[in-house]
């Protein structure tokens, strides 16, 4: 090779490096909403964990920023300004977008339906989570699970629960389905994100609220605004949590910083369910033992009522469009084998274990 000739091929090659090392340097800067308190245990934990993970895993590369609910846009508002930019990332829960998109609620809680280990089961080895990006597909948007919240409580409440009677004319907040099957057994449901919650209860302006469990219960101190609180958590078996990602600020990530992304939330998705796991039962301790709080079971009609207009409500939603359809498909397709199998499983061991409702085994 010439000397010139291999001076300019050297030069390439300088300049190639040069051009990949800056590729490889280059910086992200996100800015990341939820529907939360900032910093608030739990749920709000779970975005902070995952804006932490992906600083030290992509070497400072990818910065996310976390805003609470209203530090930067409303908690209702998280889904639009994730679709149009505002922000490349939101945390939230989908039943909070059924305005825009009704099969959402699917992916969020269904009464009776499944729990968390089934949901993320049916998300990660169902077609649920490639359904429920078909279904945000329209608003530019890429959809992961973030986190589940365990089997809900039931609520609080400012009255006793006798029967399905006392629930006529009760102003309550209940999102997602349970909320329109609460709304059909005569409740007046009311919708605000959960830091308008204690206020509104304490003020009278609701007069009972499910909001998630013991732990984030306490935490919003919701035992100093009502007296009665009730189970089971008919209407939320779980919440999924879920992480909403701009589609072009995604596209925009080298490979490997999506794949850090991606690794990142399936992390934050396991943990926040273990950090209820972990934190309920001791919340419920100190509910019950330091703050005289009255658990109570729904009655038995509640329940039974509940169960049947749910399968109305859930019907319904499924035969509201082809997508809701699909959706719900393969939601009952698959729940319907996890029963089966947990039936002999996971049910029945519990009931080996807690014979007769003994919770001291």
């Amino acid at each position: 090779m010439q000397p010139k000739v291999l001076a300019m091929a050297m030069a390439g090659i300088g300049l190639s490096l040069a051009a990949g090392t800056t590729q490889a340097q280059e910086t992200f800067e996100w800015k990341l909403v939820t529907s939360w308190p900032k910093n608030f245990p739990g749920v709000g934990q779970g975005p902070e964990r995952l804006a932490k993970l992906v600083e030290e895993m992509s070497d400072g590369r990818l910065q996310i920023e976390v805003f609470g609910a209203g530090q930067l846009v409303p908690g209702f508002e998280v889904f639009d300004a994730v679709s149009e930019g505002t922000a490349e990332i939101g945390h939230s829960a989908s039943y909070y977008w059924k305005g825009k998109a009704p099969a959402a609620q699917f992916f969020a809680a269904v009464p009776f339906g499944m729990n968390a280990q089934e949901m993320n089961a049916w998300l990660h080895y169902g077609d649920g989570l490639e359904l429920w990006n078909e279904l945000y597909d329209d608003f530019g948007i890429d959809v992961m699970a973030a986190g589940a919240s365990g089997v809900q409580m039931g609520g609080w409440y400012n009255k006793e629960i006798n029967s399905v009677d006392d629930l006529d004319g009760l102003k309550m907040r209940m999102p997602g389905l349970g909320g329109e099957v609460m709304s059909r057994m005569g409740v007046a449901i009311v919708n605000m994100p959960g830091g308008e919650i204690f206020t509104s209860l304490q003020s009278g302006a609701i007069d009972a609220t499910e909001w998630i469990g013991p732990y984030n219960d306490l935490a919003f101190g919701l035992h100093q605004a009502a007296d009665y609180y009730y189970y089971p958590g008919w209407h939320e078996p779980t919440v999924m949590f879920e992480a909403i990602v701009n589609e072009e600020a995604m596209a925009s990530l080298p490979a490997d910083l999506q794949a850090i992304l991606r690794t990142a939330v399936r992390d934050v998705n396991q943990d926040v369910l273990d950090e209820y796991t972990a934190r309920n039962n001791d919340a419920l301790q100190t509910l019950i033992n330091e703050h005289d709080v009255e658990l109570r079971r729904l009655p038995d009609d509640v329940l039974a009522e509940a169960k049947e207009i749910s399968a109305d409500v859930v019907a319904e939603l499924a035969e509201s469009s082809d997508m809701a359809s699909k959706i719900y498909d393969s939601y009952r397709a698959f729940q319907d084998k996890v029963v089966n199998y947990h039936a002999i499983s996971e049910q029945a061991y519990y009931n080996a274990r807690n014979p007769d409702g003994d919770t001291t085994q």
